[in-house]
């Protein structure tokens, strides 16, 4: 499975000149973890994290004066839209991070987040299970079972 098999297109990126507050109020109302930094073209320059709005709480600077490009991290992992899922964990894993976002010819395509890797392998799991047919021994019993035909209850079998 690859990046853009899983990724979410919709994503929410901030300019560089975006205000501080203005990002943090978007990562609470919509609850994500972070947001992409990028130009008007749609390269990456960063992204804004929880943690980079949370220090910057934590320095008493006004989230107000602040911009993406003040506080955002710079130096992030992107992957490929054809990069394997597997490889999108390993770098989240490695890196330690909760999102990576997706580039295709350099440019912003989507996001992936932890959730969404788990997500993909809980639906392939569930697929599977859901496609595999029951045992013969439980379909047997299955057809075998029909509504009335349980044993009673101790408690109803003495009255």
């Amino acid at each position: 499975m690859k990046a853009s098999e899983v990724m979410n297109r919709h994503v929410f990126a901030a300019t560089p000149v975006a205000a501080a507050r203005d990002i943090a109020r978007k990562l609470v109302e919509n609850r994500i973890s972070g947001m992409p930094v990028t130009d008007r073209e749609g390269t990456v320059l960063g992204v804004v994290s929880e943690e980079d709005i949370l220090r910057a709480l934590m320095e008493q600077k006004n989230l107000g004066a602040l911009t993406a490009e003040d506080i955002m991290s710079k130096n992030l992992a992107a992957v490929d839209s054809e990069t394997s899922v597997e490889g999108v964990m390993q770098i989240l894993h490695d890196e330690g991070i909760l999102r990576v976002p997706v580039i295709d010819s350099g440019r912003l395509v989507g996001i992936i987040s932890r959730a969404d890797v788990i997500r993909a392998a809980l639906d392939v799991d569930f697929m599977n299970y859901g496609q595999e047919p029951a045992p013969a021994s439980l379909q047997r019993r299955a057809s075998r079972t029909t509504a009335g035909k349980y044993p009673k209850r101790r408690s109803q079998a003495r009255s």
